[in-house]
């Protein structure tokens, strides 16, 4: 990833965040809290210097378990970002919020004991451009 400037929003715009530094970490974490916090089967992270990321609009956090907090937007629910005590030199923010997807490339999978296992059978699936049925009028 280069050291160019990163921005993103959430859904709705209401929130927008700028990195002005490079990432630290580019992760993908599959830990089970990550899971269920954005009802996924995984949680792709850009980690910055908290002080690197400045922020318009109004976030929310929602404290997931003892110093540990996920932000989100209070207008449409987006995920924006994970931050924890165990880490207060970074937060971590969703690379689905990227204003530019292509400009995330991630650099190490983690928590991968916890990992889902139809995830192994993933590029053998069928694709398709749209939904696979078109939607009903």
């Amino acid at each position: 990833m280069s050291d160019a400037r990163l921005s993103g929003r959430c859904l709705c715009g209401s929130v927008r965040w700028t990195a002005t530094a490079a990432p630290v970490r580019n992760l993908i974490c599959h830990c089970e809290s990550c899971q269920r916090a954005t009802s996924s089967a995984f949680a792709a992270f850009l980690g910055f210097a908290p002080h690197a990321v400045q922020w318009d609009g109004p976030k929310t956090d929602y404290q997931s378990s003892p110093g540990t907090w996920r932000g989100f937007c209070p207008t449409c629910g987006s995920r924006l970002y994970f931050r924890s005590d165990k880490w207060p030199e970074e937060i971590h923010l969703h690379a689905g919020t990227l204003d530019d997807p292509a400009a995330y490339t991630p650099d190490r999978h983690v928590v991968t004991a916890e990992r889902v296992p139809w995830l192994d059978q993933i590029d053998s699936l069928p694709t398709d451009d749209g939904f696979g049925v078109a939607p009903k009028r």
